[in-house]
């Protein structure tokens, strides 16, 4: 379960047993979403946050959070993705400590 990133609290990370989309889960105190970051021929096109079947969904101020990582670093998560599920490369956790 490699973690991405830590920022203010709210944990971004992947389940190592994940399957596509890409995705990340966003998890803050016992409360988790997911984010799906959507490509059609190989071009960003949208992304969709969902509710973790089982947990309580972040909440307002924690989504607000997650979406903005997500908007800022979406490009890396992607990245991040290949190298972990592709490259079979660890993932160096990150702690974001400047407000975005």
């Amino acid at each position: 379960m490699p973690k991405l990133y830590e920022y203010f609290g709210l944990i971004f990370l992947f389940y190592s047993n994940e399957h596509e989309p890409i995705h990340i889960h966003g998890k803050y105190e016992n409360k988790e979403s997911k984010a799906e970051i959507i490509f059609e021929n190989g071009k960003f096109k949208y992304i969709i946050i969902k509710d973790v079947p089982g947990k309580e969904p972040l909440d307002v101020q924690s989504l607000k959070k997650f979406k903005k990582i997500l908007e800022v670093y979406r490009d890396d998560i992607v990245r991040k993705w290949i190298d972990f599920f592709v490259y079979n490369i660890e993932i160096i956790p990150e702690k974001i400590t400047k407000r975005i």
